[in-house]
């Protein structure tokens, strides 16, 4: 993608000023999307987005400006706008470039752009026609397939050469279910880190299509939701939102190098329950958040953040680690050369525990088991959340009574951390797209199903 000659060149002009670091950040992406609303195809696009990124550092402050003029001129005029920003820093030698390729094409079977849109939009009608066929008050249904091909090259002046491929596929459906006066929603959207072979494996159009379905007409027939203190059980994929929101995006250096954290300071100290280990991992092959390489040039890693209750390791980008003082974890994440990097989630879940799901329910008394969670809000600083339920059921004296709608999960992350007193076998993550400094970026979310002992529900 890049000449290592006019690498050198540019990364040299950029730190002419006296900037301690530089990086270049190159990208190539090929994105296909498309869309069935209420029972057409709506919008078949395919796009490239396609430039570079050059980011300058001075001890701890950073500059970054991007083009997607790739020339030789383009990149230099770039690097010049970024050095003029910078002045009497220490300045530094290049290191010599030592090339990696990071790419595994192994890994993919069937590269998306190999397959017809004919194709993939067989995939988009299987999918609306299942969630369609669950009841006649489906009275709406969205089903987007996407997948994209990024290629990315990432260079500077510590003699990173790093280039990678990464490939990525989703399939998504949303429902609104209506009886006439109240509408209600549905939504299911697995993905990998695969090519259009996940259709074989791990994403089954009719089934998602049918989740989507049930979930919005299930929560259509429901009573509202008491509100009160109460114990939470909640399911295992997509439960582990709250965690993510509440208590990981607190652990990277984003929050933590500026002390707005409420896990600052605390490396070593037990922050949540003995039986909770948490994890942020990179490495599992095909799974959404994955990387071989950050966007950074550091190889991805599997990282303990939370390990028998003890607080192990922070999510550490190059410049939180700078701040910090402390090695980056291969956490450096950004939307598209657009963005500068920061610290960021790639997979992030709780470890299967030992205990049995059932008895969780039976042993639980009067209270709430959220079955599939929905978006919320969340004060990273002091982990204050406020989560809605899409879908929930009220449990009496241990046993599943019926569903219930307009649940939501207020607390505050350390303090659900201490309280979970159940962690089940079944670990299993879901699909999301996570917002932040750096814009939107695919992550996984995950955990068996836990327990938490009190919790503040929401209703009506």
């Amino acid at each position: 993608m890049l000449d290592q000659n006019v690498a050198r060149e540019v990364l040299a002009r950029a730190v002419k000023t006296g900037g301690d670091f530089a990086e270049i950040f190159m990208e190539d992406r090929m994105d296909h999307v498309i869309v069935m609303r209420s029972g057409r195809i709506e919008t078949v696009n395919t796009g490239r987005l396609y430039g570079a990124g050059i980011r300058v550092f001075s001890g701890t402050n950073a500059v970054y400006v991007h083009t997607n003029d790739t020339s030789r001129e383009g990149l230099m005029a770039c690097a010049e706008q970024a050095a003029s920003a910078v002045s009497g820093g220490k300045g530094c030698a290049l290191v010599p470039f030592k090339a990696v390729n990071y790419a595994r094409p192994e890994e993919i079977a069937l590269l998306p752009s190999d397959v017809k849109a004919a194709v993939k939009a067989e995939k988009v009608r299987a999918a609306e026609a299942a969630a369609r066929r669950i009841s006649n008050e489906i009275v709406q249904v969205s089903v987007t397939y996407s997948d994209h091909i990024q290629d990315v090259l990432i260079c500077n002046t510590e003699g990173v050469f790093a280039t990678d491929r990464r490939v990525r596929t989703r399939l998504s459906t949303a429902c609104v279910a209506s009886n006439g006066t109240e509408n209600q929603t549905g939504f299911d959207g697995p993905g990998a880190s695969m090519g259009f072979e996940v259709f074989d494996s791990r994403i089954d159009p009719e089934k998602s299509g049918e989740i989507a379905a049930r979930q919005a007409v299930t929560m259509l027939h429901a009573p509202v939701c008491p509100a009160g203190v109460m114990p939470v059980v909640i399911d295992n994929g997509f439960g582990g939102v709250i965690f993510h929101e509440a208590c990981g995006h607190s652990l990277e250096a984003t929050s933590v190098a500026f002390g707005l954290s409420e896990f600052c300071g605390k490396l070593g100290q037990v922050v949540a329950s003995p039986i909770v280990t948490a994890i942020d991992d990179g490495l599992p092959v095909g799974e959404w958040g994955s990387l071989h390489v950050d966007d950074e040039g550091t190889p991805t890693t599997h990282l303990v953040l939370i390990k028998d209750g003890v607080l192990t390791n922070y999510m550490i980008d190059k410049l939180g680690g700078r701040r910090m003082n402390m090695a980056p974890t291969g956490s450096g994440r950004r939307e598209s050369y657009a963005y500068a990097p920061t610290s960021r989630m790639r997979n992030t879940y709780i470890a299967a525990g030992k205990d049995d799901e059932a008895e969780m329910i039976a042993t639980m008394g009067d209270g709430l088991y959220a079955k599939s969670m929905g978006g919320g809000s969340v004060n990273p600083t002091t982990g204050e959340f406020n989560f809605a339920v899409n879908e929930g059921y009220l449990v009496k004296d241990g046993k599943i009574a019926h569903p219930v709608r307009g649940a939501s999960l207020i607390g505050k992350g350390s303090e659900v951390l201490m309280k979970i007193d159940r962690v089940g076998r079944d670990m299993q993550q879901a699909q999301g797209m996570c917002g932040s400094a750096s814009g939107s970026v695919p992550t996984n979310v995950g955990q068996p199903m836990i327990r938490v002992s009190s919790l503040t529900v929401g209703g009506r």
